[in-house]
């Protein structure tokens, strides 16, 4: 019997955009794992946003804080007020000690309201709940580009709604602009497409920069004069690891008085999963300075609450102001260092990437190694580091990129080793295609080049005793 007439449209169609090179790199990974004595040869995954590098400093508290639990001798006797009470509002400590932690991880320089905080089920969760109060379905948000590949599914899948992309470029730095946002606007006017509002990603996923104060007075304006909303997607707020430090939307209208702002108009998305490195725990946070929009949202949060027993525990940790502050400024130093490492890896061997100062990832560029400059050559290139090199990294066209070449990597997800073998891995790559241009230099078929990486030349490279990459202090550097 046709399976399409037995199921949803929704069932049936491609709504959730599994099939993006942002999903198949997570597949080849999954199919092939690397491990550093089960199977040394297996694909690196650096397509996950994730940030394993102070796991450890978590686990102490734990240790020293087992009270904190209901699932401990310590912590039992709570258990039963716990497990039985569900209320979609949120545990009042724990909302009180989210408002907090938002406030420390922007500098203290703003205070969030614990009545405006709304759980969802992670930022994908957080996402899909706001645009179900923003817009209708047909209706769309303005998202500049690049911008995170999982917002096709979040934002459209279930609720109908449109992305309509903001064209932003290299050429600065793919820096938001007042003309940009005008021409994706008047756009989708000329389209018939009812625009809802601005999504913005500050800190930048895939680019892992941060708007400074000029960007985000001009987008308030605009959104201002536009009488459409503005999401601010601030997950990585807390993962600033150099200057120009990281400033919240809530920043700009509580301080820039200057500038005309209907707080009506402005939303937050926010969770634990990168700044905290909990991405299993699931808690997302909606704050909006809108009521009507907090009623709703807390409403739509029965569908992806919580779990109280989460919320118990995070309620503890995140009241620890000892805790955090320890735990913030260490997270900060050890991005840092691997962020060192892994790009002046990278620049040894000829590989730039753009200058970020946040984020667990790179924009690395690698437009010079393109068979053309095409996404179809980005393809190309992509399916070689996959499957030959053995390294899972995302492409910029499943970040929506208007030029081909870049791509987004991951560092923060691994340890010291796989790190040092990822460098060793692309070292490789880069020296034979070098050998390669240079070969095909002499012949005359440049224009022709393809890429290329036989098994039995990486080898040579990887394990000849000469190579440069097991000895380099790059690569030996701790977190």
């Amino acid at each position: 019997m046709d399976q399409s007439r037995l199921l949803s449209k929704i069932a049936m169609g491609n709504g959730h955009g599994e099939d993006s090179p942002y999903f198949d790199g997570w597949k080849a990974y999954d199919e092939n794992p690397y491990h550093p004595t089960m199977n040394p040869n297996g694909v690196i995954q650096m397509g996950l946003a994730e940030n394993q590098l102070t796991s450890d400093l978590v686990e102490d508290w734990i240790m020293s804080n087992p009270e904190a639990s209901i699932c401990t001798l310590e912590g039992v006797h709570n258990f039963k007020a716990i497990a039985n009470f569900q209320d979609y509002h949120g545990l009042s400590e724990f909302r009180n000690a989210v408002a907090k932690f938002m406030s420390r991880t922007r500098g203290n320089r703003v205070t969030f309201d614990p009545d405006r905080i709304v759980m969802s089920g992670g930022a994908t969760g957080a996402h899909e709940v706001t645009a179900f109060c923003l817009a209708d379905p047909g209706d769309a948000f303005l998202v500049p580009t690049p911008y995170y590949a999982g917002f096709d599914r979040d934002l459209r899948w279930r609720t109908g709604a449109q992305l309509v992309p903001v064209v932003c470029k290299s050429s600065n730095n793919f820096k938001l602009t007042k003309q940009a946002l005008e021409e994706a606007y008047e756009k989708a006017k000329e389209d018939n497409i009812r625009v809802k509002g601005l999504l913005i990603t500050n800190p930048s996923n895939p680019l892992g920069t941060t708007m400074d104060r000029t960007t985000l007075r001009t987008l308030v304006s605009f959104i201002n004069e536009k009488r459409i909303h503005l999401v601010c997607d601030e997950i990585y707020a807390a993962t600033i690891f150099t200057h120009p430090d990281f400033i919240s939307i809530a920043e700009i209208i509580e301080q820039d008085t200057d500038i005309e702002c209907d707080r009506d108009l402005i939303h937050i998305v926010y969770s634990l999963s990168k700044d905290m490195g909990f991405p299993g725990f699931r808690v997302g946070i909606i704050y909006s300075y809108n009521d009507e929009v907090v009623q709703c949202a807390r409403k739509m949060s029965s569908f992806g609450l919580v779990s109280t027993q989460t919320q118990y525990l995070l309620a503890s940790m995140l009241s620890d102001d000892e805790f955090v502050e320890k735990f913030l400024t260490e997270s900060a130093k050890r991005l840092a260092q691997r962020h060192r490492v892994f790009t002046m890896g990278l620049a040894r061997v000829g590989i730039k990437c753009l200058q970020s100062n946040g984020g667990l990832f790179v924009w690395m560029d690698l437009h010079h190694l393109l068979k053309s400059q095409s996404f179809e050559a980005e393809m190309e290139l992509w399916k070689v580091i996959i499957h030959e090199v053995k390294i899972n990294v995302s492409p910029g066209s499943s970040f929506h990129s208007s030029e081909p070449g870049w791509f987004r990597v991951c560092y923060a997800n691994m340890d010291d080793k796989a790190v040092q073998v990822s460098l060793q891995r692309i070292r490789a790559f880069v020296l034979q295609n070098k050998d390669l241009m240079v070969s095909e230099k002499k012949r005359c078929w440049h224009s022709d080049l393809r890429l290329s990486f036989k098994s039995r030349r990486f080898d040579d490279i990887m394990m000849s005793p000469h190579s440069p990459i097991p000895h380099s202090p790059l690569v030996k550097a701790s977190t």
